[in-house]
This record gives structure tokens, C-alpha cells and sequence, in this order.
């Protein structure tokens, strides 16, 4: 019989080690995935490991442990209580009312006429900015003394118009009607994407039945629009209850404590007071809080799509 004869070079690449795909892709994601877990998960431990502690980041002293201590202290006092109620107050009607105008232009929108997409361009600008531009250029027109909008309180004598800054009364409302003006458009922009997925014969089989706008509005326009209409909302209320930048610009937490939100506290404690243990604490009772109310608006989501 004859001898079986090998290709030249098969007994060496016979010996070779082949890597599969899917070993191949693991190899490549894996440095990846590794550095997003420490990125993202050591300063997370850590933080609470702090929270627990009582802890100064300029002193080099090690962390001492007090177990609940900050959060009993944090609990205990009246001027966090008081940063939670400025926090939930300016949430709830910042975002109240952006939910309401984001729908009005977003419906008023949603007819295509001339011009109507240079509008929602236009519309769109403010979102697309800084909050601490925002909160600069809208404290000069907040001035009393050249501001734009003392003149358009009192145009014959925009001085004698109120500081509305300064002034105990005006101030969170002041900071509010900036934020309405800034996320207003964001709202607006997912209502009129849920708008624009309706179908056309749905409302042509409600106009054959002579259904009324009313009816047209509420049992198709309203249930159709509502998930992403509350997805807005989950959206605007957790960066709401967290927001620090555009009012740290606009008042600083003035006048006095009028508009101390609980970031603002947070960032007082840490870096005035150097208090790390205590505002890790509070950061995490505010994390606490936005889960909460994450997953109330999550479950309403999930019983409005009949999940």
C-alpha cells in the first residue's frame, strides 16, 4: 500500500493553537468591561463606605467608622428638611408646567405649516445650551439695574421693579421660570415624536363616526402620547430633584436659604463645611429618593402600555 503523504507544512500548523470568535471577541471586551466596573462601581462603594464614616478629604486623618450616625443627624435637623421641601416644591412646579407647555406646542406643532421647522429649531436652542451660560446671561436680564425683564415689569421706571433674585418671595420662581425655558423644548420634542407615530386613520375613523375634538383628544391622542409624555417627565423630575448647576448660577442658595436645594446643601457640606462623611450620606439619601421615584413612574409606564 502506499504511504500517505502530508502537505508540506500541515504537521506545523496541526500544532498551532486557533483562536475561536468568540474567545477573540471576549479578549477584546473584556479590558473594556473591566474598566467600566471600576469606574463606575469603585467610586460608588466607596462613596457609601464614606457615608458611614466620619470622614474630612482635606485632613489626613483616616475615615472613622460611626455606622448611622450622619444619617441620624441628617434626619434629625430641620435646615435638610427644609432643603428637601425647596427641592420637591421647585420639582414639582418646574416640571409641572414644563409638562403642560412641552404638550401645548408640541399639538400646535404637530400641523405642519410654513416656516414650522425653522419654530421648532428655535425652539429646540435653549436645551442645547449650558445650564451656567444659562444662568449667567439670565441673571443679567434679571438685574435691576439694566436687566430686560425690570423693564418689561415696569417699562416707565424699571428700576422701582422688583430684584427678582433677591427678593424672598420671587427668587425660587425666578430660578423655575429659567429651568421652564430651558427644558421646556425637551419636553416638547418627545410629545411631538409621539405625535407624529399616531396614525392618520384612526382619527379619520373617529371623524367618520362623528366623534368631537374632546373625544379625539382623550381616547386617542392623550393614551397614545402618554408613555413618552411620561418618560419626559421621569426625565425631567430626576435631573429636577438633583439640579444644582443653574441654581447655584442664578442665586447660590440666596436669598438666605430661599433656594438651598438639597444639591446645593450637599455641595456646602462637602467643600464649605469639608464634612465628605455627612454629604456622602446625603447624596445617598437623595439617591434613595430618585429610585423611589423612578420606580413609581416606571410601574405607572409599565400598567399604561398593559405590561
Amino acid at each position: 500500500m502506499a504511504a500517505v503523504t502530508s502537505p508540506p507544512g500541515a504537521t506545523q500548523k496541526s500544532g498551532r493553537r486557533h483562536m475561536s470568535d468568540g474567545t477573540l471577541v471576549r479578549w477584546f471586551i473584556l479590558p473594556t468591561l473591566i474598566l467600566l466596573i471600576l469606574w463606575n462601581l469603585f467610586p460608588l462603594f466607596y462613596s457609601l463606605y464614606l457615608s458611614f464614616t466620619r470622614y474630612e478629604a482635606i485632613s489626613n486623618q483616616p475615615p472613622v467608622w460611626v455606622g448611622l450616625a450622619n444619617y441620624a443627624a441628617i434626619l434629625s435637623r430641620k435646615e435638610f428638611w427644609a432643603g428637601f421641601a425647596t427641592t420637591g416644591k421647585f420639582a414639582l412646579l418646574s416640571v409641572g408646567i414644563q409638562t403642560v407647555l412641552g404638550f401645548g406646542l408640541a399639538m400646535l406643532l404637530r400641523a405642519k405649516f410654513k416656516g414650522s421647522g425653522i419654530i421648532t429649531t428655535l425652539i429646540l436652542v435653549p436645551m442645547m445650551l449650558s445650564p451656567v451660560v444659562v444662568g449667567v446671561f439670565w441673571k443679567l436680564i434679571y438685574n435691576p439695574s439694566y436687566g430686560i425683564f425690570n423693564f418689561l415689569l415696569n417699562p416707565a421706571n424699571p428700576r422701582a421693579a422688583i430684584d427678582m433674585l433677591q427678593a424672598p418671595n420671587t427668587a425660587l420662581w425666578a430660578v423655575i421660570l429659567v429651568d421652564v425655558w430651558m427644558w421646556t423644548p425637551f419636553v416638547m420634542l418627545l410629545c411631538l415624536s409621539g405625535l407624529s407615530a399616531i396614525p392618520d386613520y384612526l382619527y379619520e375613523a373617529a371623524a367618520i363616526d362623528r366623534a368631537s375634538s374632546w373625544f379625539q383628544f382623550r381616547r386617542i391622542t392623550l393614551p397614545q402620547v402618554a408613555p413618552l409624555l411620561l418618560i419626559a417627565v421621569l426625565f425631567r423630575s430626576i435631573e429636577a430633584l438633583k439640579s444644582f448647576d443653574l441654581m447655584m448660577g442664578l442665586t447660590g442658595g440666596g436669598p438666605g436659604v430661599t433656594t438651598e436645594t438639597v444639591s446645593i446643601k450637599l455641595y456646602r457640606v462637602a467643600f464649605n463645611a469639608n464634612d465628605t462623611g455627612r454629604s456622602a450620606a446625603l447624596a445617598y439619601i437623595v439617591l434613595i429618593i430618585v429610585i423611589c421615584i423612578s420606580n413609581v413612574y416606571i410601574r405607572t409606564l409599565n400598567r399604561i402600555r398593559g405590561e
